[in-house]
């Protein structure tokens, strides 16, 4: 692995989308539910984002543990 490849590796984000997708909803679902209480825009959390957050962060947590056993050998 180069440094162009790791730093690609560290840098990656989940995106809206991917949210969106673990959820089952739309892009503007999240949109909605993370705009401020106070804006007429702003919608209640999908039910169920907890484990679908939890879940991202886990694969997300695997995908950097990984990529730090790559760096270190």
């Amino acid at each position: 692995m180069n440094f162009k490849q790791a730093t690609d590796a560290l840098l990656e984000s989940i995106t809206l989308e991917d949210l969106a997708t673990a959820m089952g909803v739309s892009i503007q679902a999240v949109r909605q539910a993370r705009a401020m209480e106070d804006k007429a825009s702003h919608r209640s959390p999908p039910e169920g984002w907890e484990s679908a957050v939890a879940k991202l962060a886990k694969r997300r947590a695997r995908e950097l543990a990984r990529l730090s056993v790559q760096c270190i050998e």
